[in-house]
């Protein structure tokens, strides 16, 4: 498979999306072995969602220019649950692969949370609540401007308590940044237990409707049809209004550990069951 082609054909292309994300879940996991103070399962249920933006040309990505102006913005605002994305940008030629074995480690610009000097990531995502509302800025300066680029913003459900979170849902309904395309990966789970239990956002999909936001619920986050499909749904719209894609998703997902764990989004997963869910034999 030519990891930097798009995926344009129809017959193939959820097959292949599936195998990629399943080849990401274990570059993932095998980055966790390796660096275990990484966030693992925020990033686990967030692979398909990356998966399908970054391989079946969703998004106009660059990898030779990372900054060239003619590449749709990708924010991604829960940047703790984000180590999926490394062996994404590695795949799609932003860096080589051969750098994934430094996560973590004195002189890698791969860190546990990541921050701008990765090529492909455009903010600091280190503190929660905030990737929208650069998001929002960003996509009126493409408007402003008559680009016609999308700005594309990865938010975790529980980051949806923040209330500048808020504040950035109003700015772009009322500005209708219709090039404004948000992804929750919704997987009912943040920091202290079940997001329910917390603050809970249901129905999410009709507050952000109430906002002025036009939505699309994907019933299997994981499932890179029902995502791909929803994705062209929002997009092929002529709808002003700006745009959320909500992905019910799985925290941990492929880890029995983490899946049924109310406290997943702090645990680990130890070396053993890694290498038993990976069939390596333990290799580094």
């Amino acid at each position: 498979m030519n990891a930097r082609a798009e995926f344009h054909d129809p017959a193939t292309r959820a097959k292949l999306l599936a195998d990629k994300a399943r080849w990401v879940r274990e570059q993932t996991l095998a980055i966790h072995r390796r660096a275990p103070e990484t966030r693992v399962a925020s990033s686990l249920s967030a692979v398909e969602l990356l998966t399908v933006l970054y391989y079946s040309g969703i998004a106009r990505i660059t990898p030779d220019e990372p900054l060239h102006d003619e590449r749709d913005r990708i924010i991604i605002s829960k940047g703790h649950g984000s180590i999926c994305l490394y062996p994404i940008l590695a795949d799609r030629g932003y860096f080589p692969l051969a750098a994934l074995e430094t996560v973590c480690k004195p002189g890698s610009f791969l860190g546990g949370i990541p921050d701008p000097i990765i090529p492909g990531y455009e903010t600091i995502n280190g503190s929660l609540g905030h990737g929208l509302g650069v998001g929002s800025g960003t996509a009126l300066a493409l408007r402003t401007k008559g680009k016609p680029q999308r700005t594309f913003v990865l938010l975790g459900d529980g980051e949806l308590n923040e209330g500048a979170v808020w504040e950035a849902v109003m700015f772009a309904a009322h500005h209708q940044l219709k090039n404004l395309i948000a992804m929750v990966d919704c997987n009912g789970r943040q920091m202290l237990g079940y997001t329910e239990n917390v603050v809970n956002l249901s129905p999410l999909d009709a507050k952000f409707a109430a906002f002025g936001w036009q939505t699309h619920s994907v019933e299997d986050g994981h499932d890179v049809a029902q995502l791909l499909a929803g994705f062209e749904a929002l997009l092929a719209s002529d709808s002003p209004k700006p745009k959320v894609l909500i992905a019910n998703t799985l925290k941990g997902k492929g880890v029995a550990s983490l899946e049924g764990a109310a406290l997943a989004h702090v645990m680990g997963v130890g070396r053993a069951e890694i290498d038993a869910i990976l069939g390596d034999g333990g290799a580094p």
